[in-house]
């Protein structure tokens, strides 16, 4: 029997600032995983496309190939919440996430054979993806049991504020890293602080397993397709960038690459604490449809981007747009993972095909398709009400 089944009895209600507590120890654990993500992420496409020589369709792979491993481990993950409990998922996750930098330090010994070091990169990828989507579907799942049902949207509103805190610190880190000792170090440290994010996790109490009824997936799809198809629209801007920001800025002889994905996430944060309550004021349609818009001037001004400040003002711009999109939908993260996982061998294509502006206008018209799209569900929704 998992310690969490062993844990379960009834808790008494908990003061505010022990919900703020808990929700945050909670999302801390979140982090450390997107911390993992994130140092690699500005540094693998230069790697790959540069050093072992692969084309711009394997360089959008190395990422994208994360997060189809997110995406097919997802049901796992939520079926091994369901019975060991969400604190084992979470600690099963970040031995993932250790492994995987462990798979990075060593593909970095084998760059005089690209194709093995591209073989053990492609594993520890695959690795960190199955990581991810436990820690992730873990942490909300504990913080929720630990806080109860009526803080889920907090527990998940700051769930996304760890994430994209992590990508914003963690990919000039690597960069930083990555020039100083090289890739080998960068796979060191994401072994280390996953290490020192499972010591901290095992320390932190587990709580009782608590199983919800589970619906059919076909009707699950019915139900948030729209709202879905709209967020996997929004989701590639990302992609976009989290992939090809750091080859963008090479074409162009630009440095620090990894400030856009900084700026990226930093207004991703500040738009979730300073415009949460907007979605419930004004509805999550509006809101959408304001935040995709937005998105698509930034990637707009992305794609003809003459200068640094200019790349840095669309990637802040994307980040802000993008930051209200899935809490004002709702739609489930597989949608996401569905997106950053096609959009990066298909950005890789453009790229080969047209070069790395166009692949910002690409994301842009990505965006303007889900305005239509929400456009669309808003007025559906209007009509239905009168």
């Amino acid at each position: 029997m998992s310690e969490e089944v062993r844990l379960g009895r009834a808790s008494l209600p908990l003061s505010e600032s022990a919900v703020t507590f808990h929700i945050v120890s909670t999302a801390f654990f979140t982090f450390i995983c997107y911390l993992a993500i994130g140092i690699p992420l500005a540094v693998l496409p230069g790697y790959v496309h540069i050093d072992l020589g692969y084309s711009s369709v394997l360089a959008g792979l190395a990422i994208s190939m994360q997060y189809l491993a997110t995406l097919l481990s997802r049901p796992l993950a939520g079926r091994m919440a369901d019975s060991v409990g969400p604190k084992t998922a979470v600690l099963r996750g970040l031995i993932g996430c250790s492994i995987s930098g462990a798979f990075l330090l060593i593909a970095a010994f084998f760059t005089h054979l690209p194709a093995l070091s591209l073989a053990i990169l492609l594993t520890g990828r695959l690795v960190l993806g199955c990581g991810e989507s436990m820690v992730g579907t873990g942490a909300i799942t504990w913080g929720i049991g630990r806080v109860g049902a009526q803080h889920t949207a907090r527990m998940i509103s700051w769930n996304g504020i760890a994430t994209y805190g992590a990508l914003a610190i963690g990919a000039p880190l690597g960069v930083l890293i990555s020039h100083a000792w090289g890739l080998a170090a960068v796979g060191a440290t994401v072994t280390v602080l996953s290490v020192a994010g499972f010591l901290l996790a095992r320390l932190k109490a587990a709580t009782a397993v608590v199983r919800g009824e589970h619906l059919p997936f076909g009707r699950v799809l019915r139900k948030v397709f729209p709202h879905g198809m709209g967020l996997a629209l929004g989701s590639i801007g990302f992609g976009s960038i989290a992939t090809f920001i750091t080859l963008f800025y090479a074409s162009h002889q630009w440095h620090n690459a990894a400030f856009a994905l900084t700026l990226f996430g930093t207004f991703f944060v500040g738009a979730r604490l300073l415009f949460a309550h907007t979605i419930s004021r004004f509805g999550g349609f509006r809101v959408s449809i304001v935040c995709f818009s937005i998105e698509a001037i930034g990637l707009l001004l992305l794609w003809q981007a003459g200068s640094p400040f200019f790349a840095l003002a669309g990637a802040a711009l994307t980040g802000f747009g993008f930051a209200l999109i899935f809490p004002a939908l709702g739609a489930y993260s597989v949608f996401l993972d569905l997106a950053l996982g096609v959009t990066g061998p298909l950005a890789g294509l453009i790229v080969s095909k047209f070069g790395y502006p166009e692949v910002f206008l690409f994301a842009a018209v990505a965006s303007l398709a889900a305005v239509t799209l929400t456009v669309g569900m808003y007025r559906r929704s209007q009509a239905a009400a009168s």
